[in-house]
């Protein structure tokens, strides 16, 4: 249920690590000097994916589900491809006298399927279609410097710490990132950030105003307020890289805590039916939805190493569960959920050779299912199902399943592919790197990363045990010093018995990916 996912992610709503994801953290500093009056920065990417076997031949779960697609003219076969691409264009707009900035993303053909739209019949199409959306307007926000802080509006980025929790999908193999239409006030202060925001998180049901110009919203119960308050000490990575060169040690920490609320709800107004419901006064159900998010985030960094760790607790209480009108429970739905992730790395003098260990846990709950990817009005799980709800009311009360963001890369197969995200799961990565040839106007690097993965609570997994694989991701990357950039992936999963098929008696099988991401990254003046 909705309802149930949104009591599970509770109320993160601040800061970013970039300057490009929505200017908290970096509190203004190219409003104070502006390099010109536009500026534009932005990323060309495509990628081609090659899944072998990603289904793990271990059968359907006991609802009839599979682990990932399968052919539709033989189920049997083991190879499926997929290619896509995205223009990504960041666009700020300066004030010629500095101090003011509005802020755009625009991302066209994003993650549209190469070849997906073929004009007229597919064996004799010459062009590809342009009849859907082709364009997402992701952020537009204005800052303003004040003689106290930096205030911001609009619809901006959400990024906070490592992203485990709040990502804002900067990354260049990221396929989504977090927004907020947010007000936000920044302030320096004792040497620290100290931030106040305030979300729109969600508001409606609307209708349209008598001269249908704009919404209005009908019910102003149903709206989802969220507060935040957030103090950091952030020095960027300029900072970090002068204080490297003098062989200094570079603390930096941040702490949020945010509170969501809700008093009344519109079921109807999200959940699937045949037919669409007249609003009308008996739509709107009491909610008594509440949820505190508390997040600390850590990071050390030397000339040799980096060390970054990150820690969220969230507790949400939902006091009428009940997504039909007429229909009542008497105890409310109870959520405790706590996740960590911790990134470790350890280089040489020359900065080629780079290895390290990373690790993280995701709370997990006893329901059936890992409760990743649940969509509204969901049918509870049984056991050996991969995902379902996490709570079943009145039986179960408790959705504890903590979800990392899933554009925190972890692996390439089974948490991204399979599974959907870090839920109800212990990993131990180590990782190294070594920059194999330099000098050729870019580098070219190789990498190799393995990844244990457990389930935090057994009973939840498929296979009703607790070590769920073993990954192995080798890299060979091509970075020129102009942007264009070359990344060949390639990664086997080796499953173990939480991912067997305890009812059939099917043993998971090994899976592999191949994938090819060319991109060019510009920045223009």
């Amino acid at each position: 249920m909705k309802l149930l996912r949104t009591a599970a992610f509770a109320c993160a709503t601040l800061t970013p690590a970039t300057a490009v994801a929505s200017g908290l953290t970096d509190h203004g500093t190219d409003l104070q000097a502006p390099p010109s009056f536009i500026e534009l920065s932005g990323y060309f990417r495509m990628r081609g994916s090659l899944f072998y076997n990603l289904d793990l031949d271990r059968g359907p779960t006991p609802s009839g589900e599979i682990f990932f697609p399968v052919s539709l003219s033989d189920p049997t076969a083991q190879l499926l491809t997929a290619a896509d691409t995205r223009i990504r264009t960041d666009v700020h707009l300066y004030a010629p006298w500095g101090g003011m900035a509005l802020k755009v993303r625009l991302d066209a053909l994003d993650n549209v399927l190469l070849g997906s739209m073929p004009e007229g019949v597919p064996s004799a199409s010459t062009s590809q279609r342009a009849d859907q959306p082709l364009f997402r307007l992701r952020r537009a926000y204005a800052e303003i410097l004040t003689p106290f802080g930096l205030l911001s509006f609009g619809r901006m980025g959400n990024q906070w710490g490592l992203g485990m929790f709040a990502n804002g999908g900067d990354c260049l193999d990221c396929d989504g990132g977090d927004s907020a239409d947010r007000i936000a006030f920044v302030a320096p202060l004792l040497d620290h950030l100290w931030a106040v925001a305030y979300d729109f998180t969600a508001s409606g049901p609307p209708v349209r105003d008598r001269g249908d110009f704009r919404w209005i919203d009908v019910e102003p119960k149903a709206i989802v307020h969220s507060f935040t308050f957030a103090v950091t000490k952030w020095r960027g990575p300029e900072a970090r890289a002068r204080r490297n060169a003098a062989g200094k040690v570079t603390p930096e920490y941040g702490a949020f805590a945010s509170y969501r609320f809700q008093d009344a709800d519109v079921p109807a107004t999200y959940l699937p039916v045949a037919q669409p419901i007249p609003l009308e006064p008996g739509q709107v159900m009491a909610r008594g939805f509440e949820a505190v998010a508390a997040d600390l985030w850590l990071r050390f960094e030397g000339k040799n190493f980096r060390a970054e760790a990150e820690g969220t607790y969230l507790h949400a209480s939902v006091e009428q569960p009940s997504l039909i009108p007429g229909v009542l429970y008497r105890e409310p739905v109870l959520s405790n959920q706590f996740g960590a992730a911790l990134e470790t790395e350890f280089r040489d003098d020359t900065y080629r050779l780079r290895g390290g260990l990373d690790a993280g846990f995701a709370s997990g709950d006893a329901a059936p299912g890992f409760g990743a990817i649940v969509p509204p009005g969901e049918l509870p799980g049984v056991a050996g199902d991969l995902d379902g709800p996490q709570a079943n009311p009145p039986f179960d009360r408790e959705v504890n399943n903590f979800r990392f963001h899933p554009d925190y890369r972890v692996d390439r197969i089974l948490f991204r592919e399979i599974i959907g995200t870090v839920t109800d799961a212990v990993y131990v990565k180590p990782h190294v790197q070594y920059d194999l040839v330099t000098g050729i106007r870019g580098k070219l690097t190789v990498g190799l990363a393995g990844v244990l993965s457990f389930a935090a609570v057994p009973e939840s997994a498929p296979g009703q045990a607790s070590l769920l694989g073993f990954e192995i991701d080798p890299t060979i990357t091509y970075a020129s010093d102009f942007g264009f950039r070359a990344d060949l992936e390639q990664a086997t999963l080796i499953p173990f018995a939480g991912l067997d098929n305890v009812e059939l008696g099917l043993f998971a099988k090994p899976a592999q990916l191949w994938r090819l991401r060319l991109s060019y990254t510009y920045r223009g003046p």
